[in-house]
């Protein structure tokens, strides 16, 4: 999936060779990445790390224009690649960021994008040994676009359908409460508003998270995606 983005992040000019930084644990995987990418006239590949700490240290150095991230590395290899993509988007908004996987992780892709879509991008890894294919998505990241690896594409619209119908399975008095969240308001202040003491407020909000499907999440992602639920239905 490749969509042109108007905001912010969309750059005006995309430069002659795009300047690619690659972060991921596998020597392997860094080395392949390197000489594959040195075939192709239209990316300069300015350098491999192997773990969060060194690519963060190596994009404050020298910004790239796109960062190949893997979305697990040291020293957790939980979400590393998400986390770098987030930062990045506050404290250098003009890095494009192209997440690499071996397997389809809804959730990571879906956190991924809640941050927003422009200059963000994920592929699988089994997709890389394809140049023309791998050079066509640094370049639509670079030029502030969403690519998402089309497989992936289909769990997040079929993810996105089964939530959107668990809505329906809410009470009154939990849709109150979930339009309460989508207002950012916390448990606490949804307490005072509906008279409700704060650990009725948590039942609650936990009941509403397991019938939309949002378990084993953190707690800010999954108010975060109860929210995008909730006004993605009002807009129908």
């Amino acid at each position: 999936m490749s969509a042109p983005d108007e905001g912010p992040g969309a750059r005006e000019q995309e430069p002659t060779r795009l300047r690619v930084l690659i972060a991921d644990d596998s020597f392997l995987i860094r080395e392949g990445l390197s000489r594959l990418l040195e075939l192709s006239d239209a990316v300069e590949v300015v350098g491999t790390c192997a773990d969060e700490p060194s690519t963060v240290a190596a994009v404050a150095a020298a910004p790239p224009d796109v960062l190949l991230c893997d979305i697990r590395m040291p020293p957790s290899f939980t979400d590393e690649g998400v986390r770098l993509a987030d930062g990045l988007r506050r404290s250098h908004p003009g890095v494009g960021v192209m997440l690499l996987s071996q397997e389809r992780h809804v959730d990571l892709a879906a956190r991924l994008l809640e941050s927003g879509a422009a200059g963000r991008g994920y592929l699988l890894k089994d997709r890389v040994h394809d140049l023309d294919l791998l050079v066509s998505a640094v370049r639509s990241v670079a030029r502030g676009e969403c690519h998402i690896d089309a497989a992936l594409v289909e769990d997040l619209v079929r993810r996105r359908r089964t939530e959107a119908s668990a809505l329906d399975g809410l009470t009154p008095r939990q849709r109150q409460l979930l339009a309460d969240i989508a207002e950012g308001r916390s448990n606490a202040a949804i307490a005072r508003a509906r008279f409700l003491s704060v650990r009725a407020v948590e039942k609650h909000v936990s009941e509403i998270f397991g019938r939309l499907g949002l378990t084993g999440d953190a707690d800010i992602s999954r108010r975060v995606r109860a929210t995008l639920l909730y006004l993605d239905a009002n807009r129908r």
